[in-house]
């Protein structure tokens, strides 16, 4: 996606490279063939088989936008945006234990890391030899995540971090977790540190996999850090730059979530225009009534028009650009323009768009977090009127 200004007009080249194309198709066969056929199983065993992750592993996707010195592919936002959306198309639970792993748990290294730390705990995570985690939200502190009461004392070449987090996706199965911490409590959002902790230090203890709506085999845990030490070194950029290094991990976790759900809502739509063709009422396919195809074509135009929101914003990522306000406005239509079509899909399936032997019941359930995780609607319209208004209070 190429966007060009002159002292004329705009012209915009929508077109995906033949890299990107041959991505996306090699990502949709691979996830037609080794993740769609489990769906089903993964949502009511509520766990991600470990030969999935080996297989996405062998396919080279564990770390698809990082260096290829670091083990990942080196491919561009774009790419990677593509890649979440077919993914989520076949499995959304696979595809949010994915997108956690790479745009939270491993993403932050690349971005704020030291070579050692590049080298120590990107390398596996992006060649997947573990998952990453990220531990941001906390019983009192989700939206507002500048109220973080973790917190990590520095003794000696250690930190030393108490405190709690909740709804950490890939948490007790992860090879490391990043978590945040208050390293300064004079300082408020400024003193707010992220550190980097490996799987089986002591003090560190998991909660059970929490019971879930929705997404169900991409395991969420609560997490309590209970004296937990590390090495000094394991901080992650500078002490009390964490607030404004998860600030700009979250804009591109956004465009995660908005492929995610693009994916999600696609599905939805392409089970919809099967049975809307093949189910019969009144002596014609249901799809001939103007109140099915309308639901069709309410579908594809904003499932469409969010896709064109997330590209955008992971095009101006690719240049460098700023996208926050991009990434806000992506991720909070494509959620919206998800759970509309799956809930759509049901309503196309009635009682058996009800019923667990058709996927769209299982849709509707995973998209639905989708509008709360990685900043809820209302948090997305505030950053996006901020952005227009500026601080009026």
């Amino acid at each position: 996606m190429i966007v060009l200004n002159t002292p004329w007009r705009m012209y915009m080249d929508f077109q995906l490279t033949e890299e990107q194309q041959f991505l996306r198709q090699t990502v949709r066969e691979f996830a037609e063939k080794e993740l769609a056929p489990k769906a089903k199983d993964v949502d009511e065993s509520a766990q991600i088989p470990d030969s999935t992750w080996q297989k996405m592993a062998a396919a080279g996707l564990m770390g698809l936008p990082f260096a290829e010195e670091y083990g990942g592919a080196g491919v561009d936002a774009i790419s990677a945006a593509l890649a979440v959306e077919e993914i989520a198309r076949a499995c959304g639970s696979t595809a949010l234990s994915y997108a956690a792993h790479v745009g939270l748990g491993s993403s932050p290294i690349a971005m704020f890391g030291t070579e050692e730390q590049k080298q120590r705990f990107l390398r596996p995570a992006a060649s997947g030899e573990y998952l990453a985690a990220f531990g941001l939200t906390e019983p009192h502190a989700g939206s507002d995540a500048g109220s973080t009461r973790t917190s990590a004392r520095r003794e000696g070449d250690e930190w030393v971090l108490n405190g709690s987090k909740m709804w950490i996706t890939n948490a007790g199965v992860a090879g490391h977790i990043i978590a945040t911490a208050v390293t300064d409590k004079s300082k408020g959002k400024r003193g707010i540190s992220a550190i980097i902790i490996p799987q089986g230090t002591p003090g560190m203890e998991f909660g059970k996999p929490e019971h879930k709506m929705g997404l169900r085999g991409s395991q969420t845990y609560a997490i309590t850090f209970d004296n937990v030490r590390v090495p000094a070194e394991n901080l992650l950029g500078k002490e009390g730059e964490g607030f404004v290094q998860f600030l700009k991990v979250l804009d591109g976790g956004r465009i995660s979530i908005g492929a995610m759900a693009i994916g999600l809502g696609v599905a939805a739509m392409e089970a919809s225009i099967a049975y809307a063709r093949e189910r019969e009422a009144f002596g014609k396919p249901i799809g001939a009534y103007q109140s099915i195809s309308n639901m069709v074509a309410d579908m594809a135009t904003e499932l469409d028009a969010a896709r064109l929101l997330v590209l955008r914003a992971a095009w101006l990522k690719d240049q460098g650009k700023p996208f926050t306000q991009e990434a806000a406005m992506a991720k909070l239509f494509a959620s919206e323009a998800s759970e509309r079509a799956c809930r759509n899909a049901i309503q196309i399936y009635g009682g058996y768009g009800y019923s667990s032997e058709f996927p769209v019941e299982r849709y509707y359930r995973d998209t639905r977090l989708l509008t709360i995780g990685e900043g809820t609607s209302e948090i997305l319209r505030m950053v996006i009127s901020r952005g227009l208004l500026g601080e009026l209070a």
